[in-house]
């Protein structure tokens, strides 16, 4: 799955979740800091990334637990590649482990881990 993320995304998160650190949504406080610019909430591209998992890898499915890493930045404008593999299933707890991956203009890695999820197996 593709998709390019912007401000406004930025902005609608913080909004959401009340995480409004200047980070994510001040522009000209970003500017002062190492990045240069607005970074992605890591939450908000784990809920990029659990999206793809319930409606296309695993339809239906229910997310019990996430073990993630942000090793890199996401900046608006950003071309996101979400990349997501089943690892392991347990078909008698209904229980499959998912590796995740957010991949930044096809590069760069802003988000990764594991999640395990509830499915039907």
């Amino acid at each position: 799955m593709r998709r390019r993320v912007t401000q406004e995304d930025f902005d609608c998160f913080a909004r959401i979740s009340g995480d409004d650190n200047p980070i994510h949504v001040d522009a000209a406080f970003a500017a002062r800091t190492r990045f240069r610019r607005t970074l992605a909430h890591g939450m908000m591209l784990y809920a990029i990334v659990v999206h793809f998992i319930r409606s296309q890898l695993l339809p239906g499915s229910v997310e019990l637990e996430q073990d993630l890493v942000f090793p890199g930045p996401i900046f608006a404008g950003d071309e996101l590649t979400i990349d997501a593999e089943v690892v392991h299933v347990d078909a008698e707890l209904g229980r499959v482990e998912v590796r995740t991956r957010v991949l930044r203009n096809g590069d760069g890695v802003g988000c990764e881990g594991r999640t395990l999820v509830s499915a039907d197996v």
